[in-house]
């Protein structure tokens, strides 16, 4: 599992635009690598609709904001056109980022476990350093949290 002071774990998926997108090109930037369960469902909304209503907040800091979550590439391009988010979302259908960065969990939901993403964020620096991890991520406040560690 990653933790502060890591090296950020390089990878490349797909993005809403049905681009590849590599971490490693935000080199020089600040990242705010999000993970989030699933698109338009109350809590991954909130979160998202933080980011976007603060992102120039973000930018300020000198960071960019990339969202992932294991849905489809269709199901991100309709989640970032309906709350117009301003920032990548980056589709890992297999899971395969997300077990990397020790976010994929067993989940129970109405009594059937599943895998399934723990909301989960990382700060990473511009040389691609883990500055801050956020586990199990309560949506309240996080934008908050973000900010004072960028």
């Amino acid at each position: 599992m990653l933790k502060e002071g890591d090296k950020a774990i390089d990878f490349t998926l797909m993005d809403d635009e049905g681009e590849p997108f590599t971490l490693s090109s935000l080199r020089g930037k600040k990242v705010v690598l999000y993970f989030y369960p699933k698109d338009d469902t109350p809590g991954c909304t909130k979160e998202a609709c933080s980011f976007r209503d603060d992102i120039d907040k973000i930018r300020e800091k000198g960071a960019e904001v990339i969202g992932v979550s294991m849905d489809s590439l269709k199901s991100h391009k309709k989640f970032k056109s309906k709350y117009n988010l301003p920032f990548k979302l980056l589709s890992d259908e297999k899971g395969e980022v997300s077990r990397i960065y020790g976010v994929l969990k067993m989940k129970s939901f109405y009594g059937l476990e599943r895998l399934g993403i723990e909301r989960s964020t990382f700060i990473i620096d511009e040389e691609g350093v883990i500055r801050k991890v956020f586990r199990k991520v309560k949506v309240d406040n996080h934008l908050e949290e973000v900010l004072s560690n960028l």
